[in-house]
């Protein structure tokens, strides 16, 4: 995949061009209002003149990858394989891509795995739906159709974010078709009584959550909000590092886990493609129903082969007793050291662990 340098002269014209607003007021917690303006305005100044995407695209082009029509959309996937490996499909989420699982990529394929790391519709290099509908479960036809065209019969679906919902309904639509899934983590209701204090924890913390009304932007105006992340690329980028910092496990130190060109790989990425608002529009088709699975409500049971893995700055964080639940046949329940939601980005090696527990 090669960009234009007429595309990458704009955006760093753009950045160099941006309005600022004044800093917010003194606070005790400098991110309490949003990205500071420091912090903001050094990444985007790195971004303009010291990051380069180049080496970017030359490292990412080293990686095998693929565009494979399935239900009249174009989906680009990451495609690691030796040849016999156990066949395990990685779904990311927002505000993620296929970055967020680079680092594993090799050392999965070590252990023996043939990897499969698809963009979501509307996402990186895959197409952009043109017709409402492409939910969860759509895209979970979609992968299995994927992986029937990358001569897949049975695999293993996992994934973080989108990435777990999206698991979890293949092994609702077709449990045939899976080896097991692998949920980073899990979504069930919480249950209310009896709490351990590691559930009272994570209890309180799904209760407090901060910081979601991205969320209900996303889910009820998409197209309102992606007028602007499309056209300022400074916007996009605050947009986007704020969730990063929010849920990732770095004790005030974001580059203790996530460089800055880790970062600006991924946001260029949703710069270049133009995918701001298209990538948003999952939460309108989604986030109701996914919202719901670890709040209120899971009636559903499902039977496929489980793996679990639930880092300690996840939120939400269920426990065992609840996720059995709704996941009867667990057969590996991981939890971590350190790692937020980001697990694979922030953690490879941990991440990678995880994932060798299928073998």
């Amino acid at each position: 995949m090669r960009q234009s340098q007429a595309a990458l002269d704009d955006l760093r014209r753009r950045l160099r061009a941006t309005r600022w607003p004044e800093p917010a007021p003194p606070d005790e917690d400098a991110w309490a209002q949003g990205v500071p303006l420091a912090h903001l305005r050094d990444l985007t100044a790195y971004w303009a003149d010291g990051y380069d995407w180049r080496a970017t695209e030359d490292r990412i082009n080293q990686i095998p990858q693929v565009k494979i029509t399935v239900d009249r959309l174009d989906i680009h996937a990451l495609h690691v394989h030796k040849g016999g490996g156990l066949p395990l499909l990685l779904t990311h989420g927002w505000p993620g891509s296929f970055f967020e699982y680079e680092a594993v990529l090799e050392p999965l394929t070590a252990a023996g795995f043939d990897v499969v790391v698809p963009s979501l519709p509307g996402y990186g290099f895959s197409g952009t739906p043109t017709e409402q509908g492409w939910g969860i479960h759509r895209i979970a036809r979609a992968w299995a159709d994927l992986m029937t065209a990358l001569g897949y019969p049975r695999f293993i679906a996992a994934g973080s974010d989108w990435g777990t919902s999206i698991s979890t309904s293949l092994a609702m639509q077709a449990p045939d078709r899976l080896l097991g899934i692998h949920l980073v983590p899990p979504l069930v209701a919480p249950i209310r009584t009896d709490l351990t204090p590691a559930e009272a924890k994570a209890l309180e913390d799904l209760r407090k959550r901060e910081g979601d009304g991205y969320s209900m932007v996303h889910a009820t105006r998409p197209q309102t909000l992606g007028y602007s992340l499309v056209d300022s690329p400074a916007g996009l980028c605050a947009w986007i590092v704020e969730k990063i910092w929010t849920w990732s496990d770095h004790d005030g130190d974001l580059s203790a886990v996530l460089t800055d060109d880790q970062i600006l790989d991924n946001i260029t990425l949703y710069w270049l493609t133009g995918t701001a608002a298209s990538s948003a529009r999952l939460y309108r088709e989604s986030i109701a129903e996914v919202s719901r699975w670890f709040t209120t409500e899971t009636t559903d049971t499902v039977r496929v082969p489980t793996a679990c893995t639930v880092f300690p700055k996840e939120v939400p964080r269920p426990s065992r007793r609840w996720a059995e639940r709704r996941f009867p046949n667990i057969v590996h329940w991981g939890e971590p050291p350190r790692g937020g939601h980001f697990g694979a980005w922030e953690q490879p090696a941990l991440f990678v662990e995880e994932l060798k527990a299928w073998l």
